[in-house]
C-alpha cells in the first residue's frame, strides 16, 4: 500500500467529527419507536448499552489495525489472500453503496411526507450526489471539513428539544427496570442502524496523523453520540406516552411541532432542511470509502470510482417507491451493520492475532 503524504492527512482531534457525523443521520429522527416497542420506557438503558458496545468495537478496530495492515482492504488481503480478500473488499464496496442508497432514500421520504408530496426523487438525488462528488474529489481533508460543519452548524437543534420540558412527565419512566435483560439487549440490537457508520474508520485510518493520539477523540466522539441519543430518548419518552411513541414513525420530527418562534411557525420544516447538512457527511464519507476500496481492489482511480458508485446509487434510489421498500432497506442495512460491527470485526481481529502469532513462532 502506498504511503499517504502528510499533507493529505488530518489532525487526530478531527477524528471526533468524522466519528460523530457518520453516527448522526436519518436514524436519529425515528429510532425511539423501534426501541420502545421492545423494551418500553426502559429502552433508555438499551441506548447506554449500545453506546458502550460501540466503544468496545472501536477499541477492537484500533487493535486490528495496529496488529495487521493499515486499513481494512489490505487487512483482508493479509488474512485471506489476494483473491478471497478481493471478494471481501467487493462486499464492503457494495455495503457502503447500500449505505448511501438507504440514507438518501430515507431522507427523501421524510421530505415527501412532511413537506412536498410531489418532491422528485431522481432530481434531488442527482443534484445531491453531484455535490457529494465535488466534495469527495477534493480529497479526504475536504470530506473531513464537511463532517466538521455537519456537526457544528446543526448543533443548535439540540437546544430546541428543551421546548418540550414544560409539557413532559418524567413519571413515564416508572417503574424502572420493568423489562427483562433479554428485552433490553434486543432493543440495543435495534439501535444498530442509528449507531452504525463508524466502521468507516477502518478505511480512513491511514489518513490520520499520529493515530495513537486519535484514540481518545474517537472514543469521545462515540460517547458524544451516545449522550445525544440518550438525551433525545429521555426527552421523547417524557413528552409522549408509551402508546403514542409506538405510533410515531419520526418521533423527533413530531417533537419539533411544539417549537414556535416569532419568525417560524412550522419549525419542523427548518429542522428537515437543516438535516440535509447532517446527512451530507454521511453520504460523502460512505462515497469516499467505497471509491477508496474500489481503487485498492480493482486499480480503478478514485476519481473514476466516485462516479461509478454515485451512478449506481442514482439508478437504484428512484426505484424504491413505497414505505415497505424503504423500511425493508433500513432493516437490511441495520442488520448488516450489526453483523459487521459486532461479529465480523471481532472475528477478523482474532484471525489477525492468530496469523501474527503463527508467523512469530515460525
Amino acid at each position: 500500500m502506498q504511503t499517504v503524504p502528510e499533507n493529505r492527512k488530518i489532525s487526530p482531534f478531527l477524528v471526533f467529527f468524522t466519528v460523530t457525523s457518520i453516527q448522526i443521520g436519518v436514524g436519529a429522527l425515528g429510532f425511539q419507536r423501534l426501541i420502545a416497542k421492545t423494551a418500553g420506557y426502559d429502552a433508555w438503558i438499551s441506548v447506554i448499552i449500545a453506546g458502550l458496545a460501540t466503544n468496545m468495537i472501536m477499541w477492537m478496530m484500533y487493535k486490528l489495525l495496529e496488529m495487521g495492515k493499515k486499513d481494512l482492504s489490505e487487512t483482508h488481503k493479509f488474512v485471506f489472500g489476494k483473491w478471497i480478500g478481493s471478494l471481501f473488499n467487493t462486499f464492503f464496496i457494495l455495503y457502503f453503496t447500500f449505505f448511501i442508497i438507504t440514507i438518501l432514500r430515507t431522507y427523501i421520504e421524510i421530505v415527501q411526507v412532511w413537506m412536498f408530496p410531489d418532491f422528485n426523487t431522481f432530481w434531488f438525488t442527482l443534484f445531491f450526489l453531484i455535490l457529494c462528488i465535488y466534495i469527495v474529489r477534493g480529497g479526504f481533508r475536504t470530506v473531513t471539513g464537511i463532517a466538521f460543519f455537519g456537526v457544528v452548524f446543526p448543533s443548535y437543534l439540540i437546544v430546541l428539544f428543551g421546548f418540550t420540558i414544560p409539557y413532559s412527565d418524567f413519571k413515564h419512566f416508572l417503574p424502572l427496570l420493568d423489562h427483562s435483560l433479554k428485552e433490553l439487549i434486543i432493543a440495543s440490537h435495534q439501535m444498530s442502524l442509528t449507531f452504525m457508520g463508524y466502521e468507516v474508520f477502518l478505511i480512513y485510518y491511514p489518513f490520520i496523523k499520529e493515530p495513537n493520539k486519535s484514540k481518545k477523540w474517537a472514543h469521545i466522539g462515540l460517547f458524544s453520540s451516545t449522550a445525544l441519543y440518550l438525551y433525545t430518548t429521555l426527552i421523547s419518552f417524557a413528552y409522549y406516552s408509551e402508546e403514542q411513541i409506538q405510533k410515531y414513525i419520526w418521533a423527533t420530527l413530531s417533537t419539533w411541532k411544539i417549537v414556535h418562534l416569532p419568525v417560524v411557525e412550522r419549525f419542523e420544516y427548518v429542522g428537515i432542511a437543516n438535516w440535509c447538512l447532517i446527512i451530507l457527511p454521511n453520504v460523502c464519507l460512505a462515497l469516499w470509502c467505497a471509491s477508496r476500496i474500489l481503487k485498492q481492489t480493482y486499480k480503478i482511480s478514485q476519481r473514476k470510482g466516485v462516479f461509478i458508485i454515485a451512478a449506481l446509487s442514482l439508478l437504484i434510489i428512484p426505484l424504491l417507491k413505497t414505505r415497505q421498500q424503504i423500511n425493508m432497506i433500513n432493516s437490511i442495512l441495520g442488520n448488516l451493520g450489526f453483523l459487521i460491527n459486532f461479529i465480523y470485526i471481532p472475528f477478523l481481529l482474532i484471525l489477525v492475532w492468530l496469523l501474527k502469532k503463527v508467523k512469530l513462532k515460525s
